[in-house]
C-alpha cells in the first residue's frame, strides 16, 4: 500500500501541500490550476499511460496560452518532489528523464 503521509486531503477546497509551497509562490494562479489538473489527474497512472496523458495535457496548455518558463517548471517539479513520496520520486523522475529523450522544444 502507498503511503499517503505527504498527501493532500481529499476535500474538494483542499489544495495540495506542493500548492502552498514557497517555491512556487510566483506562478500565476491560471498556471498553478493547470498544474493542479496535470498532478491529481496523472497521479497513479503507469510510465506509459502518464506518457500518453502528456501529449494531449500539452495540447492543452497551447490551447489555452499557457507556456512554462524553465524557471516555473523547476519550482513546480522542486516543490511536487519535496512532498511526494518514494515511489512518487521514483515515477516522476523516470518520466522526467523520458520527456527529456523525447522532447522537441521550439
Amino acid at each position: 500500500m502507498e503511503n499517503k503521509e505527504n498527501t493532500a486531503s481529499t476535500e474538494e477546497n483542499a489544495r495540495p501541500a506542493w500548492m502552498e509551497d514557497p517555491l512556487v509562490k510566483d506562478i500565476p494562479e491560471k498556471k498553478m490550476r493547470f498544474l493542479e489538473e496535470l498532478f491529481t489527474s496523472g497521479h497513479g497512472k503507469s510510465q506509459k499511460e502518464m506518457m500518453a496523458f502528456l501529449m494531449p495535457m500539452m495540447k492543452k496548455a497551447k490551447q489555452e496560452g499557457l507556456t512554462f518558463s524553465p524557471q516555473e517548471m523547476s519550482a513546480a517539479i522542486a516543490a511536487i518532489k519535496k512532498h511526494s513520496s518514494e515511489e512518487e520520486l521514483k515515477q516522476i523522475d523516470s518520466i522526467l528523464e523520458k520527456s527529456k529523450n523525447g522532447k522537441h522544444t521550439q
